[in-house]
């Protein structure tokens, strides 16, 4: 799949995620600042998870993101979270949208949902930035890793956010958390592999540091938006999976493009990463490190055990919700696709583990 093709624009909203638009542009009269219709509604093509809509108005752009209609696992979409998460963290100057209101009346579109700007700019569906000169892309990389970086230098209380999550046990509890839906998502069926990480990851679990920060739970390139012209990050996306927790394991996630293969995700494996002007993975930890004071990352290799699990949990996921009938992309058919290729390669990663 040409996930740049497949993901970027939009398309008319498709009938089972159709609202009453008419009813979400009285709301915005009331609760949008500036807010004048009429209002043309369309529907970005990317996404799995919290359908995500473009609202246009003759004067100004916003974005809407729902929780699915249908049945949902318990806890998932939440989208109140998500704009918690970004409200707070724009008030410390962080790149994230700008978000105007919370709509937890299911009476208005059907389902919760918030209103945000719409952002512009360049989304980069592949980390190997096709199009651009080596310097850009080097500049780009850094560009993400100062990003992660500030991230996890946020103290949550200090910005509101100490209740976000459970402090501590983190890398636990999400190991339990993952196992728990893969093994009880049975519309989705179970894969041999996905079986045997969940024993292995139980049972190989790294000392627990006790840090705290943010985590974003899914950053990588295409979750971003860049400026069409210099290599800054204009806005941080998706943060639906988004909580308290290890900063090592957020970053070790990040880091997971370094060993998927090209094609498959945001992968960079295979590539000349030196020709392309893209940092080797060691260079891009030490960078990481460098700017939050860390002498390295012990765990790496659990870290990113776990983490390819985790995704293939989503994947898992994401063909539950086929199953079931509520997956909210038109891809998402292709995406279900990797699950048992991305099991493999997380078992492969478990066998080669340093521990």
């Amino acid at each position: 799949m040409d996930r740049t093709t497949a993901n970027t624009g939009t398309r008319d909203v498709s009938e089972r995620l159709r609202f009453d638009e008419e009813a979400l542009a009285r709301w915005m009269d009331s609760h949008v600042a500036g807010f004048a219709g009429p209002l043309r509604v369309s529907q970005f093509k990317g996404g799995q998870s919290n359908p995500t809509y473009r609202l246009d108005t003759p004067t100004a752009s916003y974005v809407l993101r729902r929780k699915p209609p249908g049945k949902t696992l318990p806890g998932a979409h939440a989208v109140d979270r998500e704009y918690r998460v970004i409200a707070a963290l724009g008030q410390q100057g962080f790149p994230v949208p700008h978000v105007h209101a919370l709509c937890e009346d299911e009476g208005v579109i059907g389902t919760a949902f918030y209103v945000m700007d719409m952002i512009e700019g360049r989304v980069v569906w592949e980390a190997s930035f096709p199009g651009l000169t080596p310097p850009a892309r080097a500049a780009h990389f850094d560009a993400m890793n100062a990003t992660i970086a500030r991230l996890h230098s946020f103290d949550p209380a200090t910005i509101g956010l100490g209740d976000y999550g459970k402090a501590g046990g983190f890398v636990e509890r999400q190991v339990a958390r993952w196992s728990k839906q893969y093994l009880s998502d049975s519309d989705a069926g179970r894969v041999a592999d996905m079986d045997r990480l969940v024993d292995w990851l139980g049972k190989h679990l790294p000392p627990d540091k006790g840090e705290s920060r943010i985590v974003h739970g899914d950053f990588r390139c295409d979750n971003m938006i860049f400026d069409a012209e210099a290599p800054s990050v204009r806005a941080v996306l998706d943060w639906e999976l988004s909580t308290l927790g290890d900063p090592e394991s957020d970053f070790v996630y990040h880091c997971m493009m370094y060993r998927m293969p090209a094609g498959l995700f945001t992968g960079l494996a295979g590539l000349d990463l030196s020709a392309l002007g893209i940092p080797a993975e060691e260079e891009y930890v030490a960078a990481y490190c460098r700017r939050n004071g860390r002498d390295g990352i012990p765990s790496f290799d659990y870290l990113m055990v776990f983490n390819l699990f985790r995704l293939a949990a989503i994947i898992h996921g994401i063909k539950g919700r086929l199953a079931r009938g509520n997956a909210s992309s038109a891809h998402a058919e292709e995406s279900a696709k990797v699950l048992e290729p991305l099991a493999a390669m997380a078992w492969r990663e478990a066998q080669q583990a340093r521990l």
